[in-house]
């Protein structure tokens, strides 16, 4: 026997077996109950709702031998041959392709005769917005004034496009989107009875990218339970299939992003493209992923509105701390924006990429709230003490008026930093606790360094100028080739590591570099709690 998709196998007989559609189903059950059946009635909402399936149980149920509380019984002749789509009393059109004037006036003639079985004729007219206008100005007379035996019920999924005049004919019903739990719980079942061991998290995950709608979330759980046939369907296994990815994914892209890192951007989106992810569905779901993190921060941690897990809701609780609400606005509007070039777009990793240097570099727009995250962010480095001060910011007595942004108190700095504005070329720069006390360890220690290192590279090392790089590491800047290759050896710069190491008890790499002509080398160092204890910084304000 062949295969029957678990969505045709699966699709309700009754109205009792609908799920998510109460408000319409409990309506027409008490119409079919008390004879108050219309002659017009119009389904519309998405795709998969159930529009199609409440129209041939309707079908069913007005013909009905037996009908029990308003439900058709499914064991008499005449739901028997509906429900094999045998009856000639029920005429499912498709309007998409039977949509002109001549299947109308078809259908206006048939209409004359009575049903040769059962109490009413049926038609249902699906996708009817698809009928052009001379067909619906064919339907008109006969949808206003149709033999008492005689319902039409139509069904779209784009009611703006219908005639008013059309509109006014019919009992409109309007199908919600079933939720994501309503869903889940169908499919659960549906697992159980068909044999099939699926995690909850898998199931609950393919629900919810049935995006609302029953009849997708049951074709992409086919899908799944095919590819991974006779085994248990894992979480991480429909994400293989779907070709989606998980919120974990979301999370270190957005904690890269919002931190300004653009090279680890990069390689999280290069590890989508290798694993094959596809793009486009990507940048979809991570533009939910931080709506649903903008929800969190504008309802101050209300989870109930979020359909997630209790483990990312407390990952999107910690990533509430690390970004604002209007800089993930202008993130969101971004993605927003390239989800619409991606859609016709050939080069769809470019774009994506492009996207990503954009939320990390907010100078790469000139728009406001681009400009409003900037000035964040520089906030931000002011109050951490990360920035870089050119000589002549920091100034004794009042400091530069009209005009300047701010006043810098210089008394009790010490001497060669209250004094170096005088060259006007030399940089301060504050650096962390640990590395500013590394840096001065080297620097006062060097020459003790190249003594008990060897003659052989003490003439090219004494010539290094000593500078920070980064947590555990100084770099050797050389202003003389030849000094350069011989003290920016490899085995050298080992050798002063060993050194440290056994020494000072400290493990420090060394690196080298060549300095380029004109190349400043000479940049003043000072740590961040010296320069906050030190520096006091009162805001002055022009007047207009």
């Amino acid at each position: 026997m062949a295969y029957t998709a678990l969505y045709r196998k699966w699709r309700p007989g009754t109205f009792d077996d609908v799920k998510g559609q109460d408000h319409i189903v409990t309506t027409l059950k008490n119409q079919i109950k008390t004879g108050r059946i219309g002659h017009a009635y119009l389904f519309c909402g998405t795709r998969g709702t159930g529009k199609t399936t409440i129209a041939k149980i309707l079908a069913k149920a007005v013909n009905c031998e037996h009908p029990v509380d308003g439900n058709p019984c499914c064991e008499c002749d005449t739901c028997r041959t509906i429900a094999a789509g045998n009856s000639v009393n029920v005429v499912e059109i498709d309007a998409a392709s039977n949509n002109g004037v001549d299947n109308i006036r078809e259908i206006r003639d048939e209409v004359q005769y009575s049903p040769a079985e059962g109490k009413y004729r049926v038609y249902i007219i699906d996708e009817v917005h698809m009928l052009s206008t001379g067909a619906f100005n064919a339907l008109l007379k006969t949808l206003e004034e149709p033999p008492s035996y005689v319902i039409f019920i139509l069904a779209t999924t784009e009611v703006h496009k219908i005639p008013v005049t059309v509109l006014s004919r019919c009992q409109r019903y309007d199908f919600r989107r079933i939720s994501g739990d309503t869903i889940t719980a169908r499919l659960m079942e549906m697992a159980a009875a068909e044999q099939i061991e699926a995690e909850e998290k898998a199931v609950r995950y393919i629900a919810k990218k049935g995006d609302g709608s029953m009849r997708d979330a049951i074709s992409l759980f086919d899908q799944c339970v095919a590819f991974y046939y006779g085994q248990k369907l894992t979480y991480e296994k429909v994400l293989e299939v779907l070709g989606a990815v998980d919120n974990e994914v979301f999370s270190g892209l957005l904690r890269a992003v919002a931190s300004g890192n653009t090279v680890e951007s990069i390689r999280l989106v290069e590890e989508l493209v290798i694993q094959g992810r596809e793009l486009t569905q990507f940048v979809l779901d991570f533009t939910w992923y931080m709506r649903n993190l903008l929800l969190l921060e504008a309802t101050d941690g209300e989870e109930d509105v979020l359909d997630m897990t209790a483990e990312d809701i407390k990952r999107l609780k910690e990533e509430t701390k690390l970004i604002d609400s209007e800089t993930l606005m202008r993130y969101i509007r971004i993605f927003s924006e390239l989800s619409s070039q991606m859609r016709y777009a050939s080069g769809k990793r470019v774009l994506l990429e492009l996207a990503v240097i954009k939320l990390t570099k907010p100078q790469m727009e000139e728009n406001m709230d681009s400009l409003l995250q900037r000035v964040k962010e520089l906030e931000k480095r002011l109050d951490k003490g990360d920035f870089l001060l050119p000589e002549g910011a920091l100034q004794t007595g009042s400091g530069r008026q009209g005009g300047s942004i701010g006043n810098v108190n210089t008394e009790g700095l010490p001497p060669e930093l209250a004094g170096a504005g005088d060259k006007g070329q030399k940089k301060v720069v504050a650096l962390p606790k640990a590395q500013y006390e590394d840096l001065q360890l080297i620097r006062e220690q060097w020459g003790r360094i190249l003594k008990e290192l060897g003659a052989s590279i003490r003439p090219a090392l004494s010539e290094a100028v000593v500078e920070p790089f980064g947590d555990n590491t100084i770099m050797l800047g050389f202003r003389d080739e030849t000094f350069y290759m011989i003290g920016g050896r490899e085995q050298v710069l080992e050798q002063l590591a060993d050194y440290v190491r056994a020494n000072y008890e400290k493990e420090m790499e060394f690196r080298a570099k060549l300095l380029a002509e004109g190349e400043n080398a000479d940049t003043q160092y000072v740590s961040e709690e010296e320069l906050k204890s030190k520096i006091h910084m009162d805001i002055v304000t022009e007047n207009s």
